[in-house]
């Protein structure tokens, strides 16, 4: 029933309109539902009916005043009150169910509320959502900061009235209304989230599994219903306690109920900081109450106040290969000693101790878990110190290095090359009269480090190598092919003349493609007679590889994946550059017509036979050992 409509001055005293009035005096109790006691409600209506039965009296200006009772009983009394911040969204239900006036007492209900609350980007943000059918968004949370602009939106709302998808809007509330994007601070800044669910009728989809969910998130959950609404599905979406989360009002108009007491909780005290909480750990104030909370790396036990260690790695789930560690982060993998964790965080690798400790082997360092050990070449024997080898003494050999200083080798890695080239030297004869070694650095330029000629013993050689200094710029393969066929090995720089028929070697290390051509000063390198090797590391071209190295290719070329793992090419090296023992290639051995004597001549020979002689007999106890080998086996 409407009240009666205004009328011009000289009318409102008419008969008609006076039994207008009379029929809206007399539904007017039932009509104002307050929340007070029965004594309460019956002193205010007795009030409201004096005040209407002074209406007839009354100027009718008054008179229009006093007939407006929705927005003053809509208002909550008090002072605003200040919470800490919240992020508060209203899921509203505008399904068919729901009568005009009705919504309209909820949209005043909203209204009310919302001046009873302290609103600001960094109070309580304020989102709202309605459904039927369907979920629409009336305003986000983030959308605004002053209460003027949500009333103005509530004002709007226009109900959607088609079906009751309670579950649907539960599951949109937890996906999107309380995402950061729509406006709610992040979960580390632990603001209270809280939804408040106000339905009048069954839900037509389920909720209890969606509601758990949301609550799981950290999402605090009031379920309000409203006359017809469905006790049961109420109590499967609130938040324990039901007692303090679960209202049924009987009507629209007591909705109001509810909004004092939800009020009077977000105002209520900080229980954490008055004490005696109980928490091990940590205390959560939310309005009105409190939840323990644990640290990283615990959860909470039955009694929701103390903190268990949560033993990950007993779930069994952990895929370590070796061990699997506790943390307050969560499950670790762990490997055994000598071993040490891969990239994927659970696969354990045997650690190669040859490439993390200066192990002074010779030749070949081979890691034998939690130690190493060296190794010498076929045809060689380790030494007495565990890392020296039999030196190829009878090789005279002059060895110029032609390393790659370009700025795609990097510092630490060129660091790596020069550590390579002093094992190279490590196993040559290196003096005047035996291995004479050279070094040339390139990149868009090339530089002599030191020639032949300049140092008579390893150890001179090696702390040259050490101060050499890093180039970058470019890689021009080709000058520096050019360089050393020109200059390295002249007489000039120390090179011994060919009618002494000394070997002639040239390396050539890089790791990249040449920017200008190498096949003409290649192929003059090995027409003048220098046996060409080429060693290659990451991103080296294959086809230049060989097209830089002495036939056959397969004897000639190294290649390396990585700087790290070089090492294993030094084997090759040895084999290839340190000259055979006996009578070959590495020994001075010339004609009859060449030697100054005879006498020289039978030296030599008889030389070369005792070392075949040696060697034989290292052959033999070889195979000695391994009969004896066989025989233990047996």
């Amino acid at each position: 029933m409407r009240p009666p409509p205004p009328l011009a001055p000289a009318a409102w005293q008419s008969p008609a309109w006076a039994r207008c009035l009379r029929r809206y005096l007399v539904q007017l109790p039932g009509r104002l539902r307050p929340s007070a006691p029965l004594c309460g409600r019956a002193s205010e209506l007795s009030g409201r009916l004096s005040a209407m039965r002074g209406l007839l009296c009354s100027p009718l200006p008054v008179l229009l005043f006093l007939l407006q009772p929705w927005e003053t009983l809509s208002q909550f009394a008090g002072p605003r009150c200040r919470t800490g911040p919240l992020d508060l969204v209203f899921v509203i239900d505008s399904s068919r169910s729901v009568r005009p006036f009705e919504f309209e007492t909820m949209r005043q209900f909203l209204v009310g509320l919302l001046r009873g609350l302290d609103v600001g980007p960094n109070a309580t943000r304020v989102g709202v959502i309605q459904y039927s059918s369907q979920v629409q968004s009336v305003f986000p949370l983030g959308a605004f900061s002053r209460r003027e602009d949500m009333e103005r939106a509530i004002r709007a709302l226009v109900p959607l009235a088609q079906g009751t998808m309670t579950g649907l809007a539960i599951q949109y509330a937890m996906n999107v209304a309380f995402s950061v994007a729509e406006g709610a601070r992040p979960p580390e800044a632990r603001v209270p989230r809280i939804a408040v669910i106000v339905t009048d009728g069954r839900p037509q989809d389920r909720v209890a599994e969606v509601a758990a969910r949301a609550r799981a998130r950290g999402i605090e959950i009031y379920a309000v219903g409203v006359q017809r609404a469905d006790v049961g599905s109420l109590r499967a979406m609130a938040s324990p306690p039901l007692d303090e989360h679960v209202f049924l009002v009987e009507s629209f108009n007591l909705i109001q109920e509810f909004g004092q007491q939800f009020q009077g909780r977000l105002c209520g005290k900080d229980l954490c900081a008055e004490g005696g909480h109980g928490c091990q750990h940590q205390c959560v104030s939310t309005p009105g109450t409190f939840r323990c909370a644990c640290n990283p790396g615990y959860q909470l036990a039955e009694d929701s106040k103390s903190c268990l260690a949560i033993d990950h790695c007993g779930f069994g789930n952990h895929s370590c290969q070796h061990e699997c560690v506790n943390t307050f982060g969560g499950p670790r993998c762990h490997c055994r000693e000598g071993h040490d964790l891969l990239p994927d965080g659970r696969s354990c690798q045997a650690r190669d101790l040859c490439n993390g400790v200066d192990h002074g082997c010779e030749f070949q360092c081979v890691s034998e878990g939690l130690s190493y050990r060296c190794l010498c070449p076929e045809g060689q024997q380790l030494q007495a110190d565990g890392k020296s080898c039999n030196r190829c003494r009878e090789g005279h050999v002059d060895l110029v290095l032609l390393v790659d200083g370009s700025k795609s080798v990097r510092p630490q890695n060129f660091e790596l090359v020069k550590r390579f080239v002093n094992q190279i030297v490590d196993f040559l004869d290196v003096s005047p009269e035996g291995t004479r070694v050279g070094l040339v650095q390139f990149s868009s330029r090339v530089r002599t480090e030191f020639p032949l000629g300049r140092y008579g013993t390893a150890a001179e050689v090696k702390q040259a190598v050490l101060a050499v200094e890093y180039m970058e710029r470019g890689t021009m393969t080709g000058l520096a092919l050019r360089h050393m066929v020109e200059h390295s090995f002249s007489e000039a720089q120390g090179a011994r003349p060919r009618a002494l028929n000394v070997p002639r070697v040239g390396l050539v290390f890089t790791d990249g493609r040449s920017q200008d051509d190498i096949s003409v000063w290649a192929r003059r390198a090995k027409e003048e007679g220098i046996v060409m090797y080429a060693v290659g590391v990451g991103k080296a071209v294959e086809e230049e590889l060989r097209q830089i190295a002495s036939e056959p290719a397969e004897l000639h070329v190294s290649y390396s994946p990585d700087f790290g793992t070089m090492t294993h090419l030094l084997e090759n090296l040895r084999g290839s550059i340190c000259p055979e023992e006996g009578i070959g290639a590495g020994t001075e051995l010339r004609s009859l017509c060449e030697c100054e004597s005879l006498v020289e001549f039978q030296g030599r020979t008889l030389g070369a036979l005792e070392k075949l002689t040696q060697s034989l007999a290292q052959l033999t106890a070889r195979l000695e050992d391994l009969e004896n080998q066989l025989a233990t086996q047996k």
